[in-house]
């Protein structure tokens, strides 16, 4: 038997010690979702193999904001979004844009997109959106206790900002659908109320919402680390492989890598921005995209942050990792293969810079991350269209780590075959119809 260890130190199976026998269970993709899913089925019983073509967190969980945004229920597709689609989609480096390269391409998602903005979509979206974030931020105080998790998470609130009477008024219709469904808020209207929080923002923010129950990770590699860690104590495996199509058989599914084939009884597909080929290996074409996000991360002491900062009317957050601060938000759409674009990074931290005017901004460290989006804002989580052998989890978009816990729940209930916690149809693969026999192209 064959051992390596991979930059996050892990100590990582070989292909050859797991190629040779039968698996319970195969999970592809060992990023937050796809090692709480382990983790999960673990503590039920199941025997479980991760595979990944990195490692643990090795992509869009390593780099993202950390925040577990239960108080995010309203989807990106609302009515009327549209009309301000325009303004922003022609500005290249404005908070939602498309790369000029990938807009034919980006087309059939953007029309998607569109009609669930229409009101009885939106309204579906919403419902199913507001359902798993409550089953989520459950289910994370449930993980935080089995992982013994306590000491990295931050509970430390969030402020939402607003430059003037004017862009707070036009949010007061969004905050009213959080309290609906159980968002607690307090609304600060003077830049001295919004500095008892967090000393240091710019006065032209005048008004804030403050929800306190909000969280953060302290660092969401370390956080995911930290449950892989805890699933290999436990007895389970994790191997790099990357996987480039799935095979079902009558009472197995088969897997292909490059060096290696592998057989589960059953597998769950979680491989983020990069599932949408997978599934298609097995009939089903679902309209998986990336939303591109960019951030910095500055060293410590760069500012004295109290609690996490929201800018929504410019599309990005500042937000602890660590000792440091990270800086990063916006929506490029521009899929897996074009260069990054770290201007757009520039301008998140120049803008930080502006609106904080004691931040730091030297020593600086970019990154970019595919965030995997479905164009109603609703992650895949269900049965694949062909066989229950199969279970998809993927498509949460910037949602990923705060709905990771649920969908770990949802996804054992899925694998077992049990009653579900939530009704799941607005997760289900199906609701695109455009399943396709791949026998039959």
């Amino acid at each position: 038997m064959t051992h390596s260890t991979s930059n996050n130190g892990l100590v990582m199976m070989s292909e050859s010690d797991m190629d040779t026998i039968k698996h319970d269970v195969i999970v592809i993709g060992a990023g937050i979702i796809g090692i709480s899913i382990a983790l999960k089925l673990q503590a039920e019983g199941r025997q479980v193999l991760v595979l990944d073509r990195k490692g643990v967190a090795a992509e869009t969980s390593s780099g993202n904001a950390g925040v577990f945004a239960f108080a995010d229920v309203i989807p990106l597709a609302t009515p009327g979004i549209m009309r301000k689609a325009p303004k922003w989609l022609i500005d290249p480096l404005g908070p939602l844009s498309i790369r000029p390269a990938y807009a034919l391409k980006i087309l059939p998602w953007m029309l998607r997109f569109w009609r669930a903005s229409w009101k009885d979509k939106y309204q579906t979206a919403l419902a199913a959106q507001a359902s798993l974030m409550d089953l989520s931020k459950a289910a994370l105080e449930r993980q935080i206790d089995a992982v013994n998790g306590e000491a990295m998470i931050r509970r430390e609130g969030q402020l939402q900002l607003y430059e003037g009477q004017a862009e707070f008024n036009e949010s007061l219709a969004g905050w009213q659908t959080r309290q609906a469904h159980g968002v607690v808020y307090e609304f600060l209207l003077t830049p001295e109320a919004i500095a008892d929080i967090q000393p240091g923002i710019d006065p032209r923010f005048t008004h804030a919402a403050y929800t306190p129950e909000w969280k953060n990770v302290c660092d969401p590699a370390q956080w995911t680390q930290h449950l892989a860690n805890e699933f290999e104590k436990r007895g389970g495996k994790i191997a790099i492989a990357s996987i480039h199509s799935i095979d079902l058989k009558d009472d197995s599914v088969n897997l292909k890598s490059d060096s290696a084939d592998y057989e589960a009884n059953q597998v769950v597909l979680c491989a983020g921005a990069w599932s949408k080929t997978l599934a298609q290996s097995i009939g089903d074409s679902l309209p998986l995209d990336t939303e591109r996000g960019y951030n910095t991360t500055l060293p410590a002491r760069a500012f004295d942050l109290k609690t996490h900062l929201t800018f929504s009317n410019h599309g990005f957050v500042v937000t602890k990792i660590g000792e440091g601060v990270r800086i990063g938000g916006a929506v490029e759409l521009g899929g897996l293969t074009l260069k990054p674009h770290y201007q757009r990074a520039d301008v998140l931290l120049n803008k930080a810079a502006e609106f904080l005017p004691g931040l730091n901004i030297e020593g600086g460290r970019q990154w970019m991350g595919f965030r995997p989006s479905m164009p109603d804002s609703l992650p895949v989580i269900s049965y694949a269209s062909q066989s229950k052998r199969v279970v998809y989890a993927f498509g949460h978009g910037h949602l990923g780590l705060t709905q990771s816990a649920g969908t770990a729940e949802l996804v054992a209930e899925l694998i077992n075959e049990q009653p579900s916690s939530i009704p799941m149809n607005a997760y289900c693969a199906q609701r695109f119809h455009t399943l396709h026999n791949k026998h039959s192209q």
